[in-house]
């Protein structure tokens, strides 16, 4: 019959099934590596509390703290793990027993079995939020820089893998920095919310103890409590919202990487992929598969899989907490998966070949100038838009059933569809239309706040590094506040234990 941790002796009159254990205690075990030094830093901060709180006597809670420096010291690999024992706390448990059994019988006092694991989940988060937040400002900086690389390099816009219009590549990177900023503030805002410890709630509604639940905070390095100790318990929409900005940002990577992917084939041929982003097919020699590419897409997609899943396991009755098992190491893994593949994308950006040539040229082909005649249309000749888009596109169905390969409206379909509109024809002088099939004179007019002429795009660039730095500073502040809290809570326990008259009798 097995060990049933705290149930041993207790409620229960035998140890857990072969199949439970093996179902679910497994599972939690498996979590070990992400949160044991998160459960080592709850379990010092709680016995701090409850000494300082006089809940538990000073000698056994000194010697408490003793044993949990030195399994705080012990590397996770080296710390065997019981699945009979349910979960990683009542491992951690089991191993201060049997070493000072009258100190360990002090480690629950005032707390439930899911609360050290709940503290240590949200430091795994919490440090995962501010490594994603570096992801993605590595990223949005790379996207930066190499906008403003290509500033006045002329790029065909596509719409529906068309050409559209004529743009600048500065301009078309910067559209992809832009929600990264947008990400980044997300990731500050849920780290906001996570930055709230759910320690010290006793039961559903606290505990008769004196545990001072701020104290505990600010010895885990969070800003403050979480207010209400029922909800403490269980926050379900947490994972769920750290899956969404984690969603969030990938699906961003996810269409530049798909568009890149496009853009780097033969047909397309607009740019490469460094060599060390890339991959080589095994049979077929000539290939350089854009694998890097291929890699961030699929880990976007396979992550929305987990987003849904987060959202199922919180479907629960509003007091069972064990659900919560299924997050504990799966938002953890989520937040890592994520952060590599942003890393891996700010990478492939900075390595990027464009080939600029070709761009130019393609920039000008497949009519790309038709929103520009329209509009020319209109200011000369003051008929409604709608009238104006009806000339060009006739114009532009005449040119290709005269001459398929055109990629230019003909002057002569343009005079004879402004016949058949207006009943007159419209016509332009040869400079005119020279002008209207220059992409970068067309892309050099786009001049207004957000758009595409030079100023324009510089302009969007400095406010985005602006805004980067200011990211990367706090980014900054918020590392080194939580180091310096976790170095003074291991300092105070060890103060403790070598300031206290006694330790009792090592075993």
């Amino acid at each position: 019959m097995a060990t049933r941790g705290q149930g041993e002796g207790g409620r229960l009159r035998e140890g857990p099934a072969r199949e439970l254990v093996e179902a679910s205690f497994a599972l939690e075990i498996a979590d070990a590596p992400i949160l044991h030094r998160g459960l080592g830093l709850a379990d010092l901060a709680h016995v701090l509390v409850l000494l300082e709180g006089g809940v538990v006597p000073a000698e056994a809670g000194t010697r408490l703290l003793a044993r949990l420096l030195d399994l705080a010291a012990l590397p996770v690999g080296e710390f065997a793990l019981d699945p009979t024992l349910e979960d990683v706390y009542s491992n951690r448990e089991a191993w201060i027993r049997g070493r000072d059994p009258e100190a360990a019988g002090w480690m629950g006092a005032g707390r439930p079995r899911r609360e050290p694991a709940t503290i240590a989940y949200r430091i795994a988060v919490r440090d995962r939020l501010l490594e994603l937040h570096a992801a993605l400002a590595a990223f949005g900086r790379a996207l930066v820089e190499r906008a403003r690389e290509h500033v006045d390099t002329v790029v065909p816009d596509y719409t529906y893998l068309q050409p559209a219009t004529p743009s600048s590549l500065g301009h078309y990177l910067l559209a992809f920095a832009e929600p990264v900023l947008r990400d980044l503030e997300r990731v500050r805002q849920s780290y906001a919310r996570n930055d709230a410890c759910p320690g010290g709630i006793g039961n559903i509604n606290g505990t008769r103890l004196k545990l001072d639940r701020s104290r505990l905070a600010e010895l885990l390095g969070f800003s403050r409590p979480v207010r209400h100790t029922r909800d403490a318990m269980w926050q379900a929409d947490q994972p769920i919202e750290v899956m969404a900005v984690l969603q969030a940002a990938l699906v961003n990577a996810d269409r530049l990487a798909e568009d890149l992917q496009i853009w780097s084939t033969r047909e397309f041929a607009l740019c490469e992929l460094a060599d060390r982003h890339a991959r080589i097919s095994l049979i077929m020699p000539q290939k350089k598969n854009p694998y890097a590419l291929a890699f961030v897409r699929g880990i976007t997609g396979a992550m929305l899989g987990r987003v849904v899943s987060m959202a199922a396991v919180a479907m629960t009755p509003s007091a069972q907490m064990d659900n919560r098992i299924f997050a504990l190491g799966e938002v953890p893994r989520a937040l890592d998966g994520g952060t590599r593949a942003l890393r891996l994308m700010a990478e492939v950006v900075s390595g990027l070949g464009f080939d600029v040539e070709r761009m130019r040229r393609a920039a000008g082909e497949g009519f790309v100038q038709a929103t520009d005649l329209a509009e020319v249309i209109v200011e000369r000749q003051g008929v409604p838009y709608r009238q104006a888009h009806r000339i060009v596109a006739i114009a532009v169905r005449r040119t290709l059933e005269s001459n398929p390969a055109a990629g230019v409206v003909a002057a002569a379909a343009l005079a004879e569809a402004g016949r058949e509109v207006l009943g007159t024809a419209v016509t332009f002088d040869p400079a005119t239309l020279a002008a209207l099939e220059d992409p970068a004179g067309i892309v050099a007019t786009r001049r207004q706040l957000g758009a595409a002429a030079r100023e324009p795009v510089l302009a969007m660039a400095r406010e985005a590094l602006d805004e980067l730095d200011m990211a990367a500073h706090w980014a900054d502040g918020e590392r080194r506040r939580l180091d310096a809290a976790e170095a003074a809570l291991v300092e105070t326990a060890r103060r403790r234990t070598t300031t206290a008259p006694s330790r009792g009798r090592p075993r």
